[in-house]
């Protein structure tokens, strides 16, 4: 499991990137880089990291499914994710 602090600073820097996304839009577009590098440095949306929404764990992670490797694998042998079941031929 993440540390509480790491998950709440990720999910703070995607409340930021998603509050600035249209300025950024709109200044990319003008081709005002100057104004670009007066906005804070996380409403870049490249400053957030794609994290397991159970866990916390950024590695392994399965953009689909917004989860990691291993909490999809348990979620799955346990049968709650719809449409997904275990291999066998």
């Amino acid at each position: 499991m993440a540390k509480k602090s790491w998950i709440e600073r990720n999910k703070k820097n995607q409340a930021t990137a998603a509050r600035y996304a249209e300025l950024r839009a709109k200044l990319k577009a003008e081709g005002d880089y100057v104004g670009l590098t007066m906005l804070p440095r996380n409403a870049s949306p490249t400053r957030v990291v794609n994290c397991c929404g159970l866990t916390g764990r950024c590695h392994g992670y399965l953009r689909r499914f917004h989860l990691s490797r291993i909490a999809f694998r348990e979620l799955a042998n346990q049968g709650m994710i719809p449409g997904v079941t275990k291999s066998s031929w």
